[in-house]
């Protein structure tokens, strides 16, 4: 009996689909620098999922590099943001979600960072005990604990709460994240911790003080921006 042209050609289709897929690459992988924990080092998932910067990408996407100054977003947990225009997407790094680098003030030795982590449903930790996880990442020049300035509101539906720190950041460093293992004096920090659908989100915004503080607008515009 002879083929029938349709199951031949479907034969084909088929068999290249197939062959194609294990060609594809893997997903990005998002990360973190500080601590492989929220702002206070709470204990990881085992997985946490990928996130896209831009709404239209696939999550296991790589993160694309943006200019500065084009308008891009990112996402976690059920909630969405808004980047500021300033603020450059930097690659993926372990047990972050985002990070976005903040140009350095006139004057200050270095840049500022946002890091924003998402740990999974339930975990990170509390509110109360990521609020003195941050205090604590923090000193004043005789050494005790700084003024921890806390707000809580509700942005577009969400509870948010925001604090502000100043002093020496003791710095998170090596393989071990230990703190305190630099030590830089006249930091500031900026913190929310976002009560999402899925679980808590934390962002942290730290920096040179004078570089924080030419951002504090935009992190307030970065929150601001926020939606489920």
């Amino acid at each position: 009996m002879p083929r029938h042209p349709f199951i031949t050609i479907s034969a084909v289709f088929l068999f290249g689909v197939v062959g194609a897929v294990p060609a594809c690459g893997n997903g990005g992988e998002q990360s973190d620098s500080r601590s492989p924990m929220p702002p206070g080092d709470p204990p990881p998932p085992a997985a946490v999922p990928a996130v896209a910067e831009r709404p239209d990408a696939p999550a296991d996407a790589p993160a694309p590099a943006y200019s500065q100054g084009e308008t891009t977003a990112g996402e976690a947990a059920g909630v969405g943001w808004t980047v500021p225009a300033r603020w450059e997407v930097q690659p993926p790094r372990m047990m972050r979600m985002a990070t976005y680098l903040i140009p350095q003030a006139e004057g200050d030795d270095e840049p500022g960072e946002c890091a924003v982590f998402f740990f999974g449903q339930g975990q990170g930790g509390s509110v109360d005990l990521n609020l003195q996880r941050w205090r604590d990442q923090f000193e004043t020049e005789s050494g005790g604990p700084p003024t921890l300035a806390q707000r809580e509101s509700t942005i577009n539906g969400l509870t948010v709460t925001t604090v502000s720190l100043a002093g020496t950041y003791l710095a998170s460093m090596g393989p071990m994240f230990q703190s305190g293992a630099v030590k830089k004096p006249g930091y500031k920090m900026l913190g929310a911790i976002i009560e999402a659908p899925d679980g808590n989100v934390f962002v942290k915004l730290t920096g040179p003080e004078k570089t924080v503080l030419d951002a504090e607008g935009e992190f307030q515009g970065f929150l601001n921006s926020l939606r489920k």
